[in-house]
């Protein structure tokens, strides 16, 4: 049983290192931003310019880390490794749930989203396995004895884990569990179906006792129940407040509130328009990829001259800044104003582009691998 037990610990650790790892290395920017929320609660903000830089190399090592234990390699130092890492990833989670600064860790990306007490207990079951694993080292054999294999296979462990993380960065995830994806209707994604759940809060009440000075808190319901108000003694101070006490259905895609330099709502517009559409998305006009903009921007002069397909870019810079930049740019684009955290969650790149058609996402790209208007003719335009 025992040797059942340890070989359970050392494939579940394993498994999970490893698959944690390329979760997160399937979306790094994404994985970035969520880096970028740790750093501001820690007061490490000077960091956030490195924050996809060190989620590709955190990926790469969960990858590394999980494949060599499998493979039994470097075992003592793999496994030091694997317990520094998670208990550093044990004391974020803890610090998200307990202090509820960050509101989901990331762990496994969005792929599948996780509260941050419940990542809190998957890092405590991980940390007890590995510390199980830890003890028991000397039981891990390594799949071959060859210093030069195991060096060929550490080295093309890494590789392979640290190209993947570098493409994904450069040409959008491989599998995107956005929900912004290709195929998806924004507008759809927008709405609460009919008949579904919705949040469920209870008022509550800061009451106190004008006699004794004794102060609680207290539901509506109890407050109604108990008839507290018919006790001139007990009084309520303060402004109630909403407690939630059943989430209903989440909306896929909120927050998203696109409007023009003067604050006019067009969300509706754009996202609802009937016919092909580009949307530019280009967070941050002030990180964005000016070459790539510029090529954007002759690709939106061909398709409205030739299609009559509109072309508009989102940002969530000032109108004053937005202004200079069309200016300097010689844009063609129509610009748009929304929050950086929908916009970015919409492409993983700055700028990115959808083509919409009747707000379902038809395609979307990098700016690294923009078809040619040629290309977005044959397949989409002239059909």
């Amino acid at each position: 049983m025992k040797k059942v037990f340890f070989q359970f610990a050392k494939w579940l650790v394993g498994i999970l290192f490893i698959f944690s790892g390329l979760i997160k290395a399937n979306d790094p920017l994404g994985f970035g931003y969520k880096l970028q929320e740790y750093f501001e609660v820690f007061h490490l903000s000077f960091l956030n310019g490195c924050a996809t830089g060190i989620a590709i190399l955190l990926c790469v090592l969960e990858i590394v880390f999980g494949a060599l234990l499998l493979l039994g390699i470097f075992r003592n130092l793999v496994l030091k490794g694997l317990l520094a890492t998670i208990i550093f990833f044990t004391f974020l989670t803890f610090v998200s749930a307990a202090f509820k600064v960050v509101t989901s860790c990331g762990c496994f990306g969005d792929a599948i989203p996780l509260t941050p007490w419940q990542s809190f207990a998957k890092d405590v079951v991980l940390l007890i396995l590995i510390i199980y694993l830890f003890l028991h080292r000397e039981s891990i054999k390594p799949i071959s004895y060859n210093p030069s294999i195991q060096r060929g296979l550490f080295a093309a462990v890494f590789a392979v884990s640290l190209l993947f993380g570098i493409f994904t960065y450069n040409y959008l995830p491989i599998i995107d569990f956005l929900p912004s994806k290709v195929g998806s209707s924004i507008p759809e994604s927008m709405k609460i179906p009919e008949g579904a759940a919705v949040d469920e809060f209870l008022i509550m009440y800061e009451l106190k006792n004008k006699k004794t000075g004794e102060t609680k808190t207290m539901s509506d319901k109890d407050y109604m129940k108990l008839e507290i108000w018919k006790d001139d003694n007990w009084e309520v101070i303060g402004s109630p407040s909403k407690k939630l006490i059943k989430k209903g259905y989440e909306v896929k895609i909120k927050d998203l509130m696109i409007t023009d330099a003067s604050g006019t709502d067009y969300t509706k517009e754009i996202v609802e328009n009937p016919y092909y559409n580009l949307v530019v998305v280009a967070y941050n006009l002030n990180e964005t990829s000016e070459k790539a903009i510029a090529n954007i921007n002759a690709l939106a002069l061909n398709a409205t001259e030739q299609f009559n397909i509109r072309t508009v870019l989102l940002t969530s810079n000032s109108a004053q800044d937005a202004e200079h930049f069309s200016k300097r740019m010689k844009l063609f684009m129509e610009i748009f104003y929304a929050d950086a955290v929908p916009l970015k969650s919409m492409v993983r790149a700055n700028p990115g582009v959808l083509l919409l058609k009747n707000g379902v996402i038809v395609a979307k790209w990098h700016y690294h691998a923009i078809p040619s208007f040629d290309q977005l003719t044959e397949k989409y335009f002239s059909k």
